[in-house]
């Protein structure tokens, strides 16, 4: 099973370090098989801006981004067709290793052009496969910030446990959070549940045949676009 740390503290008031919750789930028979910490591996990038974006002299799908990272204006090739003046972006400067592929940012020049940094895409960051454009940030991202601080599961390191078949009430987390809390670990919070009015009519219906479910309750949702998650 699977879950984040901010999400395990939405029900556990706690000030313990990832390092002791981590060991007490272990301790309590909820073993920690792996943890998945991206803002490690995300630490030197930083949140810039493309102030200007313009076709390279040299080649047709390449642009000459002047970027600023909060402190300067760097000039940067880059052959993303997403990018353009305007947008907040993921800057790997010079001497930042890239988690995909292991390579240091050197200056370099690029059919001509001097290049000092790299715009990423998420799959140059293992955040997921997209490698066809450059990650764009929220247009409140504030400049020269860490990027981690700004996306989705940058920041927010992923435990998985393993269950074993008789701790069905941990395969969600609030009976993790629970345990935890049991265990010393912290405060468990009160469970709020939303009331959801709904109204109108399913187009499919429910027929409970057998004794032995003598009352079933579900609920119809439409208009849901399914798109991928974030790795």
């Amino acid at each position: 099973m699977k879950f984040t740390l901010g999400w395990l503290k939405e029900h556990l008031d706690t000030k313990a370090s990832l390092e002791q919750i981590t060991e007490t789930l272990t301790n309590i028979g909820l073993e920690v098989e792996q943890v998945i910490d991206k803002s490690k591996d995300l630490a030197d990038f930083i949140v810039a801006e493309v102030v200007q974006a313009e076709k390279h002299p040299n080649a047709d799908k390449l642009k000459v981004c002047k970027v600023n990272n909060g402190k300067e204006e760097l000039q940067i090739v880059c052959g993303a067709a997403n990018a353009r003046a305007g947008i907040k972006v993921v800057l790997a400067q010079v001497g930042v290793l890239i988690p995909n592929g292991g390579f240091k940012i050197k200056a370099s020049e690029i059919r001509g052009v001097k290049s000092n940094g790299m715009l990423c895409s998420a799959d140059e960051l293992n955040l997921g496969k997209d490698s066809e454009g450059i990650i764009e940030l929220p247009k409140d991202a504030k400049v020269g910030d860490k990027a981690a601080n700004w996306l989705a599961g940058g920041s927010d390191p992923v435990i998985e446990i393993a269950i074993t078949p008789n701790r069905g009430d941990c395969l969600g987390v609030y009976g993790v959070a629970r345990d935890l809390a049991a265990a010393g670990i912290g405060t468990l919070k009160k469970l709020q549940i939303n009331k959801n009015n709904a109204s109108g009519k399913a187009s499919i219906s429910v027929q409970t045949k057998t004794a032995s479910c003598p009352y079933f309750i579900g609920r119809y949702i439409k208009s849901v676009k399914n798109g991928q998650s974030s790795e």
